[in-house]
């Protein structure tokens, strides 16, 4: 009987690779030096899911988007591409979740976002 493998466990084609880093482009809207200044920030690590209190699980993958960033896009590996995917997800599902506050900037909604390296309040760069 033939097995079914987890679409994780297969190596990506090129086609895939491309399209994964241009979604991540149109998701990730902030500059690697604009998310690393934001994570440094007390709101930054303020926000977000702590599963063990510590450091949040967007401000990690915050940390990992500004490697991906200033990483070339040649010296990408499989799990960097699976995180690309994960961010482009996150970001895809709090946007059409949108916020009920009146003030958006100030929002942990924002903030969550900002973490994966989506400023809702910035331009197309």
């Amino acid at each position: 009987m033939a097995t079914q493998e987890s679409s994780h466990s297969l190596a990506l084609t090129d086609a895939e690779r491309k399209q994964i880093a241009a979604d991540f482009r149109k998701a990730v809207n902030m500059s690697h030096e604009s998310l690393k200044k934001w994570l440094a920030s007390d709101d930054s690590k303020r926000v977000g899911y702590k599963s063990d209190g510590g450091q949040s699980v967007g401000h990690q993958s915050g940390e990992r988007i500004v490697k991906l960033l200033e990483t070339l896009s040649g010296n990408l590996d499989e799990d960097d591409f699976q995180h690309m995917r994960k961010v482009v997800g996150y970001v895809h599902r709090h946007m059409a979740q949108g916020t009920s506050k009146h003030d958006v900037a100030t929002s942990d909604w924002r903030y969550s976002l900002m973490n994966w390296g989506h400023d809702p309040l910035e331009e197309r760069r």
